[in-house]
């Protein structure tokens, strides 16, 4: 299928703001647009192609919010959601779902400033790593405040699972566990999609008839989760399962004939979801990860000057899952020219 052109109610200029979808006219103007460039419903795809979208929302995306992914240019996330949406716009007739994942946070979780103390009671401000040997040393504790309020989790001891927690992650090979800002806050602004995201991933379904499958992710008190595919850590340290893999996502997307992936931020939440994506495809067929395609232009790493830089973890990552078999490809390149085609 030829590129679509894109409706006029797109406004680049709209990206970076926050500002209320008018469904009931885009749904009017989606069928009329649907009809007038003989777009068919989803369900009579031969070719089943999946956009996966991680995070779009305005806590990573609206600069002034939250955790701004600001990139290599310091408007990165906002450049990626033009590109994005445009991309919707063009392709609109070959994706068959749109699946957007909504990091979803609560006061008092692994990775807020609240759930630790020092020996004086203060918390640690935003951005501070807690290390393995800080937590051995007592650097840091669990908050008793913040105990009590996991008291349905079954710990004995808050304190050992914080330290099973930090040797999990270093064992692994994982991000060391950071304090983040508060972000993503259920109920609150932050952790709504991009206005413009929404409404095409909202123009999408009305066209074609998709229903747009939100995921849900991250709102276990007791593990960060980058990955929409699984947390950073499932059990205790007496074995006990705390969380559990979304086997039934990961299922789904193994399904599709081609999964197309976007979001924030590329070197967080889409490498580790990627990274677990390969994972499943390395235990039941290595040959899928030819049907993993990555949208290089509509993503960036996390950069905070003079705090912190992932770019290179994040283009690493990336060479990692294109030697598998991923392909690397830009938005702006026809979909029907991108290597493996066939639709």
């Amino acid at each position: 299928m030829p590129t679509l052109p894109i409706p006029d109610h797109f406004d680049a200029s709209k990206v970076s703001a926050v500002w209320r979808v008018p469904y009931q006219e885009r749904a009017e103007t989606a069928a009329d647009w649907a009809k007038r460039n003989n777009i068919d419903i989803a369900a009579n795809d031969k070719t089943r192609v999946c956009l996966l979208l991680i995070d779009c929302q305005n806590t990573f995306c609206i600069p002034g919010f939250e955790l701004f992914v600001a990139g290599e240019t310091g408007n990165g996330a906002v450049e990626d959601n033009v590109r994005l949406c445009e991309f919707i716009y063009q392709n609109l007739g070959v994706i068959t779902e749109i699946v957007p994942t909504l990091d979803t946070h609560v006061a008092i979780q692994i990775f807020h400033c609240d759930f630790f103390v020092d020996e004086d009671g203060l918390h640690p401000p935003p951005m501070t790593p807690i290390t393995l040997a800080d937590v051995q040393a007592n650097r840091w504790r669990v908050n008793p405040a913040a105990a009590h309020n996991l008291a349905d989790s079954g710990l004995d001891d808050p304190q050992e699972y914080l330290i099973h927690y930090c040797k999990t992650l270093e064992a692994a090979g994982k991000y060391t566990l950071m304090v983040w800002p508060y972000h993503a806050m259920l109920g609150g602004i932050g952790h709504a999609l991009v206005s413009a995201v929404e409404e095409a991933c909202f123009f999408h379904s009305i066209a074609r008839g998709s229903q747009t499958a939100f995921e849900i992710k991250g709102n276990h008190p007791l593990t960060e989760n980058y990955s929409v595919l699984r947390p950073e850590v499932l059990d205790d340290a007496t074995d006990r399962p705390i969380a559990k893999k979304n086997t039934r996502l990961i299922r789904k997307l193994l399904e599709f004939d081609i999964v197309i992936v976007a979001g924030q931020a590329k070197s967080h939440c889409v490498a580790w979801t990627v990274d677990d994506l390969l994972t499943e495809i390395n235990l039941k067929d290595k040959s899928l990860a030819n049907r993993i395609y990555l949208l290089e232009n509509c993503t960036s790493p996390v950069v905070v000057p003079g705090i912190v830089d992932f770019t290179t973890e994040a283009n690493t990552a990336f060479e990692r899952f294109a030697d598998a078999g991923m392909k690397i490809v830009r938005s702006t390149s026809p979909f029907e020219t991108w290597p493996g085609i066939r639709l």
